[in-house]
């Protein structure tokens, strides 16, 4: 077996409405209704399915608990991103700073959503080869 993307992840939170509010206005993502009126957060590919805590849909994480994700989002111009956390009044934890990402290095800054989770928003960088330009061929 070979896993080869990732789909969804589950995130269980204290308040779905300051959840959907804060993923769609601070990070742009687009709110989805789903199997009777589930709710979810749609960004590129990818999709985050919320469960209120206390009512989480079965089958569901051993221990669910609100605030203990610590996620890492790709985007496009790390910049831009910070200047729209500060119009949007969300405090910057910590960066920018370097980290090494999946596939390059990155460029992140980190905040923290309305029940606590990490979230990381990440520029990847060029990866420069030693003794070359960075160029890919």
């Amino acid at each position: 077996m070979r896993v080869s993307a990732l789909d969804h992840i589950v995130l269980t939170v204290t308040d779905l409405d300051a959840t959907v509010a804060f993923y769609s206005r601070v990070l742009g993502m687009e709110e989805v209704v789903f199997g009777g009126g589930r709710r979810a957060l749609r960004f590129g590919a990818q999709k985050i399915s919320l469960h209120e805590a206390g009512a989480e849909v079965s089958p569901a994480a051993r221990v669910p608990t609100p605030g203990a994700a610590d996620l890492c989002f790709l985007v496009e111009a790390l910049d831009a991103v910070i200047a729209r956390l500060d119009l949007a009044g969300v405090p910057i934890e910590e960066g920018p700073v370097s980290r090494t990402g999946a596939w390059s290095p990155l460029r992140s800054v980190y905040i923290r959503d309305p029940d606590g989770n990490l979230i990381e928003l990440s520029e990847p960088q060029e990866v420069v080869l030693a003794g070359g330009t960075g160029d890919a061929a």
